[in-house]
């Protein structure tokens, strides 16, 4: 056979091939009335199984809410973050509301849309007066989890992931940096007192707020210090999904589902 006639062949079923796979992911959800979606097991308050063995959480709900603009039934799967996260998921999954932060490397998916924000927040003992926000940290001893994004960011080189563009603000002199391995022992040495193993904790809001509502040794100091994106993912390539996508996201803002979902799993508001 002549290589010409299967050049166009080849170009035919190509293009046959892209023009199917532009609606497909909205076909199929329709067509099937269910949205397939994807997430972790175990990440709460994101996602975990509650006392009922079924999953509850903050992403939960919003794939919930989302389903319920598309006038269909929700059916989630929690196989492995490894699986999650290499896409190509060849039909398997519709959407992953799953806190993804976007990156650069991941360029099997679309991300249509940032639906959260984790804000990075300065903790002090409740007594502490010293303490009122980022420029308060020249020369005090800082808890937080090591090789995080804090520990970069208290060294001033810290790039958001997925937000690379983001100009940070160092509004202070040289910290003493105190490295753990998890929150809770840092959390245990501040209560001890202002200054008396740590004068300071910087952690994640979301992680922090349970126990600035059940403990009344810590409190916030000052605003937060910066944001890392997490996004909705959907497979590459499907702009009608995509839009789709969007646009159910902006009425759910509008409408303050997002707002009122995150009130009550995260206890402030850190929707987008």
């Amino acid at each position: 056979m002549k290589l010409q006639p299967l050049l166009a062949l080849g170009l035919t079923l190509l293009a046959a091939s892209t023009q199917v796979f532009a609606g497909a992911t909205l076909d199929r959800i329709e067509q099937n009335k269910e949205l397939v979606g994807v997430l972790m097991e175990s990440y709460p308050p994101f996602s975990f199984l509650n006392d009922q063995n079924q999953l509850d959480g903050f992403d939960v709900d919003v794939a919930k809410a989302v389903a319920d603009k598309l006038g269909v039934k929700l059916r989630l799967e929690t196989p492995s973050w490894d699986v999650i996260a290499a896409g190509r998921w060849s039909g398997r999954y519709d959407i992953c509301i799953c806190s993804m932060t976007p990156s650069k490397a991941a360029e099997v998916f679309d991300f249509p849309v940032e639906y959260y924000a984790s804000p990075a927040v300065i903790v002090v003992n409740a007594k502490d007066d010293r303490i009122h926000g980022a420029k308060d940290l020249s020369g005090k001893k800082v808890g937080l989890t090591s090789a995080s994004s804090y520990e970069s960011y208290l060294n001033k080189n810290l790039v958001i992931e997925g937000a690379e563009d983001t100009q940070l603000q160092y509004p202070f002199e040289d910290v003493q940096i105190a490295p753990y391995d998890t929150d809770n022992v840092a959390f245990q040495d501040l209560g001890l007192g202002a200054g008396v193993r740590l004068d300071a904790i910087l952690t994640n809001l979301v992680t922090a707020q349970p126990r600035l509502n059940q403990d009344k040794r810590f409190k916030l100091a000052g605003a937060a210090l910066y944001s890392e994106p997490n996004s909705v993912a959907i497979e590459k390539g499907d702009a009608q999904w995509d839009a789709k996508v969007r646009e159910v996201f902006a009425q759910l803002k509008q409408d303050g589902t997002l707002s009122q979902l995150s009130q009550k799993w995260i206890g402030a508001d850190i929707s987008q």
